[in-house]
């Protein structure tokens, strides 16, 4: 506890990045080195989500984005899956109150078309009954991925286009960012990811052109707090520069 309490105490609340994102991977890797199920896995990292969304709250992070199931886990066995859904039925049902009680906002990005009715069901209350929060936004990626997310918008412009109230002049990096599934989101300073990979998986591909990154070794169950202080920490100790020098750096600063 006492680590904790120093770690968090490391943390610039000056310099925090408004946004975090999150991979949160290593859940079927925890379960297997117990001789348990992958679902065992997806279980215990529920606790992780709660005390990183606590964390972040706490410090003052604007925005949290978790990539809680990708539209390539669809590929995984149906009954993996289906074990997913209903975890996830449970766990967002059982957290409402919690997110109300820290005034943490839920909100969700994704193809959600895709998702079993009885999630899409309550994903909706938990949207709705959370929507006044204000204090933080804990964004679900569900059914999501970069790609994905970037042909829809590419089609969304070329039927405009071809409609006509669009012309090809006006389509510029603004603009196709508004065609983000939430485009008011800031892009991300810092992307986390868990399991010691070092990759970003298909995960907000437009969103992270500038993103800092930060690879943990640690498994996502075993994620808590002080890990999050950690890759903050780290985050702050980095020069962004976008493309220029370190001097013009200094010198806007001066």
């Amino acid at each position: 506890m006492e680590e904790t309490k120093d770690l968090r105490d490391l943390v610039d609340r000056e310099r925090l990045p408004s946004h975090i994102a999150i991979i949160m991977d290593g859940n079927g890797r925890w379960a297997q080195q117990r001789g348990e199920q992958r679902v065992f896995g997806h279980q215990n990292g529920v606790e992780s989500v709660r005390q990183t969304a606590e964390a972040a709250a706490e410090l003052g992070v604007r925005y949290l984005t978790l990539y809680a199931f990708s539209t390539e886990n669809w590929n995984r066995p149906k009954e993996e899956v289906n074990a997913l859904m209903h975890l996830l039925v449970i766990t967002i049902n059982n957290e409402i109150k919690t997110l109300n009680d820290n005034n943490i906002r839920l909100r969700a990005m994704g193809n959600l078309h895709c998702l079993d009715k009885k999630v899409k069901e309550e994903l909706n209350e938990a949207l709705d009954k959370t929507s006044h929060n204000s204090r933080m936004e804990l964004i679900l990626a569900l059914s999501y991925s970069g790609r994905w997310e970037i042909v829809e918008a590419a089609k969304a412009i070329a039927r405009q286009v071809k409609e006509g109230t669009l012309s090809e002049e006006k389509i510029t990096e603004k603009l196709f960012s508004s065609y983000m599934n939430l485009p008011a989101l800031p892009d991300p300073e810092l992307l986390i990811r868990t399991s010691g990979e070092y990759r970003t998986s298909n995960f907000l591909m437009w969103q992270t052109a500038y993103t800092e990154l930060y690879f943990t070794p640690k498994l996502w169950p075993d994620f808590r707090k002080e890990d999050l202080y950690e890759a903050i920490i780290n985050y702050q100790q980095r020069e962004r520069r976008f493309g220029k020098t370190s001097e013009q750096i200094i010198n806007c600063k001066g």
